[in-house]
This record gives C-alpha cells, structure tokens and sequence, in this order.
C-alpha cells in the first residue's frame, strides 16, 4: 500500500536521492524523478519509478516534491528557475529540502514557496547512499505541526535515525551544518593524530585499532581513516562536500557572532585540501594533507 495517495516527485537522483527513490518503491509508493544527468533516472526506472524531463513534469500532481540537489542555487533553480517545480505543483502541495544549504537560504527558500501557496519541510540528510537505500539515513527535520503529522510516516519509512529538531524552518539546516562541522574536526583531528604516530614511528593501523576502541573514537575519523590506509580514496564522500559544508557553517557561526576555534581550523584545512587537488576524491585525503605538512610520504 503506497505512503501517499499521489505520486513523490524526487529532484536529484545522485547517490542519496536514487537510494530514497528505491526505498519508496519498495514500498508500492509511485514516484516520479528527474536529473539534469540522464544517466541517473535510468537507475530508478528499473524499480518502477517514471521519469520526467523537467523539475515541472516531475512536481504535476504530487502532494510532495523531494528535492535532493547540492546546494542552494541548485535548489533555487530546480524550484523557481525555467521549468520550475514550484510552479507546477498543486495549492497545498509540500517542498521537502534535503540539500545541505545554509538557514538563510532555506527561509528565504520557503518563503518564496509560502508566497506561491507551498508548504516547506526542512530536512537535510545524513548517513551515505547504502543507508538511504535501505531506510536507515538520518533526517534532521523541522517543520509545522500539520506537515510532521502528515508525513511522518513516509519519513520514518525513509529514516529509521528521524530526528524532529523544532518547528522553525531552518532549524534543520543549523543542526545539520553543527553536526558536520564537529565531523569536519573529528576527521581532521584523526587524520592529524594517524600522522603524528607516523611521525614517531608507530604502526598507524595499529594505532587507529587502539583509537577506534577508546576515548579519541569518533565515527568519521575512524570510518574515512580505515579507508585511507588502505589507499582506498574512491570517492565514497567528496571532499569537496565537507569543504562547503565546513564553510557553511562557519558563515552560520559569524552570523552568530561567534568564531569557533576548531571548527575555523578545521574548515581551513578542507580548503588547503581542495587546493592540494583532493577535491574530487574522498575526504580521506586529509590523512594524505596531514602526511605531507609533517614532511611524511602521503598516502597512495
């Protein structure tokens, strides 16, 4: 029995929004996605999913649009650029952001949404493609009274780890940029700690055993380190994904007024990275940085 008497529009079927769309079918739910990369719709099609050739074709009808994109430009394009979803959704209808964008843009996001009848439910994401397939990612998700009673079921369906942090809009996006820049320090602080015993000779990958069972374990570091002394930098999480989602929080701190010391270290070293080249590759790397400021020869 689907979760929704209407089709879910998805927007953005990278690894995540692929691994949501899958996960609604499995549960009879139609869903309609679309890509500007024709090579990804494709991938839903084979479980059930339709396509459509526009941000438009993909909101007709639906009660909810999902949209899973990079960023805020990204998402202001596939909303209210040519061909835009807002547009084409029904009065009543519900916008679900999931990108990882700064609080100002996702007020002003659902502010524009409200102006043309929509309602906004702000929930960025956490936990990697395997866990959005399988139902277990995490949703950080803020949002009316109405639209939580209303959708928390297909939410849970997406999200085992659904973790409703308040009713403002933008609440989401603050909570999500808190959490990733605590990762962006513990990845970089185990990738600084893995250099530093190279440094003094110790073996790394025992050293990293000891770490992930005592009180310097942090899931980031321990999951990018163990990656990164086996030389695998196959980009499982971009680099460059940490770096703007460091510098977006950092922005969010200023606007604050507060400087975080870790944290402006840590988004510092994520540019340093994107300059050594590591843009691309995952975010593992940043053993590989660390390596070669302590005089080390960097991972493969």
């Amino acid at each position: 029995m689907a979760l929704l008497d209407s089709p879910v529009g998805i927007i953005g079927i990278g690894n995540m929004g692929l691994g949501m769309a899958l996960r609604l079918r499995d549960a009879g739910q139609p869903v309609r996605v679309h890509d500007i990369d024709a090579t990804r719709p494709p991938l839903a099609l084979a479980a059930g999913a339709t396509e459509a050739a526009t941000p438009a074709q993909a909101a007709h009808g639906c009660q909810l649009l999902i949209v899973v994109v990079v960023d805020a430009a990204q998402t202001e394009a596939v909303l209210f650029g040519p061909e835009g979803a807002a547009a084409a959704l029904p009065a009543g209808a519900t916008v679900m952001l999931c990108p990882t964008i700064g609080p100002a843009d996702v007020e002003r996001l659902a502010l524009r949404l409200a102006d043309a009848g929509l309602s906004c439910i702000d929930a960025p994401m956490s936990g990697g493609p395997a866990r959005a397939r399988e139902g277990s990612m995490s949703l950080m998700v803020a949002c009316a009274e109405p639209l939580w009673l209303r959708f928390e079921p297909l939410l849970r369906h997406l999200a085992s780890r659904l973790c409703r942090v308040g009713t403002r809009v933008g609440d989401g996006a603050r909570t999500k940029l808190v959490n990733n820049l605590l990762a962006a320090v513990n990845l970089a602080a185990t990738a600084e700690a893995l250099a530093l015993a190279q440094r003094m000779g110790l073996d790394m990958a025992r050293t990293l055993e000891v770490i992930s069972q005592s009180s310097g374990q942090s899931w980031a570091g321990v999951d990018r380190m163990t990656r990164a002394l086996q030389g695998d930098f196959t980009p499982l999480a971009h680099t460059t994904l940490l770096a703007k989602d460091s510098g977006l929080a950092m922005a969010m701190a200023e606007q604050a007024g507060v400087v975080p010391p870790l944290g402006q270290q840590a988004a510092a070293l994520f540019q340093q990275a994107l300059g050594a080249g590591y843009g691309s590759q995952d975010d593992a790397r940043m053993l590989s940085l660390l390596q070669a400021r302590f005089g080390l020869m960097p991972s493969a």
